[in-house]
């Protein structure tokens, strides 16, 4: 499997305490990848790292088969490489329909100039019917957004990541708030969108982790403590002193 994104030797401080440290990371093109670990882990300021959002003081971010540096890209530029990324909060159009939010959302020409003379063509229409309906939205396409359950709201926020065709989707605390029903839905979208990219959820959600049946990583004080199958990180003395706090 080739890589498609290479995480090495990355740390960064925030007032002297180190948030990631000596952080060693890799995903393959179409792999599912669930990242755990206590609150203060640095879970979050990984994602900021990819995203471009925090700048690591040293290490390295190489992306793709041409082996560029995310580090020498801004945040736009690192978003139309195809890293996408869903925060925990939905941020959907809420006047908007479930169909006009997927419209707004597909990849094409972003110049201002486009935007304020979008007219969809044919062929986004039938992209978009095809978001809603692998999202599970296909019978509520035409309701606001804003009328839509919080399960819901993150389906389609998915469905608009997913009409950016991104390369790595990362999805941060997907079943927070969620009924049962909701979260094994949600476990089947990106279970799905997992057969033709990189997807990396982080999640605190155990039984949501075990449905994803993917391979583990658990991060601790900013570097990687454990990776494999749940069953082998949970086994894991190191791990199982960091949870329970020894």
């Amino acid at each position: 499997m080739t890589t498609l994104l290479e995480v090495s030797g990355v740390s960064v401080s925030f007032d002297g305490f180190k948030a990631i440290n000596n952080l060693s990371f890799q995903i393959g093109n179409a792999e599912m990848r669930a990242i755990i670990g206590p609150n203060g882990a640095g879970k979050t300021t990984f994602m900021d790292i990819i995203t471009g959002k925090t700048r690591p003081d040293q290490g390295r971010v190489i992306w793709g088969e041409k082996s560029v540096s995310l580090l020498k890209m801004s945040e736009a530029q690192i978003a139309r490489a195809g890293v996408g990324r869903k925060f925990q909060r939905p941020t959907v159009f809420e006047d908007q329909t479930v169909f006009d939010n997927l419209l707004m959302a597909l990849k094409n020409d972003r110049s201002p100039w486009r935007v304020l003379m979008f007219k969809p063509k044919f062929r986004d229409l039938g992209k978009a019917e095809e978001l809603a309906s692998e999202i599970g939205l296909s019978d509520e396409i035409h309701r606001k957004a804003g009328e839509l359950s919080h399960g819901q709201k993150q389906w389609l926020e998915i469905g608009m990541l997913l009409a950016q065709e991104p390369r790595l989707l990362l999805v941060d605390e997907p079943a927070a708030g969620m009924t049962l029903a909701e979260r094994e839905h949600t476990t089947d979208i990106l279970v799905e969108a997992a057969k033709t990219r990189a997807v990396v959820v982080v999640e605190h959600d155990m039984e949501f982790v075990r449905r994803l049946n993917c391979k583990v990583t658990v991060l601790h004080e900013g570097s990687v403590l454990a990776e494999g199958s749940l069953d082998h990180v949970t086994a894991n003395q190191d791990v199982i002193d960091v949870y329970l706090g020894r």
